[in-house]
C-alpha cells in the first residue's frame, strides 16, 4: 500500500498538507497536487497531520483514513473562560470513596491519554492497572519498606521528603502512600527508549484531566514512583515487562469531596527576550 493516497479529484492544490508536515515528507509547487519526496518512507511519523489538516479530505495515509479520524465538533471547542476554570481546578485527589472503579472508565481515559504528544511521535507509553485492593495495599507497604530502608541508608534524602512522618503515619493506619486509591495506573516503557520520559509524563497529565469528566480523581503516586527506579522489592512486586521501568504512576478513584473554589498559586515568573 501507498504510504499516502491523494485524490486528485477533490484535492484543491493548497499545500496546506505539506506546510504542516513535521518531516518534510511531503513536496508541494503552487498549482500542483503534492507528492511525497522520494526517502518519505523512512522519515514519515505517521503523525496524520496531513490527513487531519486536509479541508477536502483527500489525503489518506497508509496508516489512517480520513473517514477514520473523527471530525472536529465546533460546537464542543472550550472558550477561554471554560479552559482556565477546567485546568485551575484541578485538583490532586488523595481522599476516594471505597467504590471500584469501572474498566470501561479507566480504559477510556488511556485512550484519551493516548493521544498526548510524543517526541517522534513515539506513543512511548504502555500501561499497567493495577485495581486488586490487596495488591494495592502491598505496592503502598513495599514503599514503606523502602522507605525504611532510605531512613537507615541514605537519612539525608530521607529527611528531606519526610519519609520518618510517612511511615509514623502508614504505622497509624493512615496510608499516605496510594491513599487507599482503588485503582493503580502506571506508565512504563523500556529502560533505553529516549523519548519515553516526557512522553509518558505528558500522557499521565493527560490521564489526569481526562479522569475528571468520568467522574474521577487521580494523584500522582510520588513515593511509589521513587521506590519503584530500583528498590529490589518493588522491581520485583509491580513485574513490568522485561526491560522496562516506570516512568510515573496515578492513582485513581472517585473522590469523596468537591472542592468550591481555586486556590491562589504563586504568580509566574517571566522574563521576555528583547532582541538590542
Amino acid at each position: 500500500m501507498a504510504l499516502l493516497t491523494i485524490d486528485e479529484s477533490t484535492c484543491n492544490r493548497d499545500g496546506i498538507c505539506a506546510a504542516v508536515c513535521p518531516t518534510g515528507t511531503i513536496d508541494f509547487s503552487k498549482g500542483e497536487v503534492p507528492r511525497l519526496v522520494n526517502d518519505a518512507r523512512e522519515y514519515c511519523i505517521a503523525c496524520g497531520h496531513c490527513v487531519a489538516v486536509c479541508p477536502t479530505a483527500s489525503i489518506s495515509h497508509e496508516k489512517m483514513s480520513p473517514d477514520q479520524c473523527p471530525p472536529i465538533r465546533p460546537e464542543l471547542r472550550l472558550t477561554a473562560e471554560q479552559c482556565e476554570q477546567f485546568l485551575r481546578s484541578r485538583r490532586s485527589i488523595r481522599r476516594y470513596k471505597d467504590e471500584p472503579v469501572d474498566r470501561s472508565k479507566i480504559q477510556k481515559i488511556i485512550e484519551i491519554a493516548s493521544h498526548a504528544p510524543s517526541g517522534h511521535n513515539s506513543q512511548s507509553a504502555q500501561w499497567r492497572v493495577i485495581d486488586n485492593r490487596d495488591r494495592i495495599e502491598m505496592l503502598a507497604a513495599t514503599v514503606i519498606e523502602w522507605m525504611r530502608w532510605m531512613m537507615d541508608n541514605q537519612p539525608e534524602v530521607a529527611a528531606v521528603l519526610h519519609m520518618a512522618r510517612a511511615v509514623e503515619r502508614w504505622e497509624a493506619g493512615d496510608d499516605v502512600i496510594l491513599r487507599g486509591a482503588p485503582a493503580l495506573v502506571v506508565a512504563h516503557a523500556p529502560k533505553n527508549d529516549f523519548a519515553a520520559p516526557p512522553a509518558c509524563t505528558i500522557a499521565l497529565a493527560y490521564m489526569e484531566l481526562a479522569a475528571v469528566p468520568m467522574g474521577l480523581g487521580a494523584c500522582w503516586a510520588g513515593y511509589f514512583w521513587a521506590a519503584s527506579q530500583g528498590f529490589p522489592a518493588m522491581v520485583k512486586a509491580l513485574d513490568l515487562p522485561s526491560g522496562h521501568r516506570c516512568y510515573g504512576a496515578l492513582m485513581v478513584g472517585y473522590p469523596r469531596f468537591t472542592y468550591q473554589r481555586l486556590p491562589l498559586r504563586r504568580q509566574p515568573v517571566v522574563s521576555w527576550w528583547d532582541e538590542g
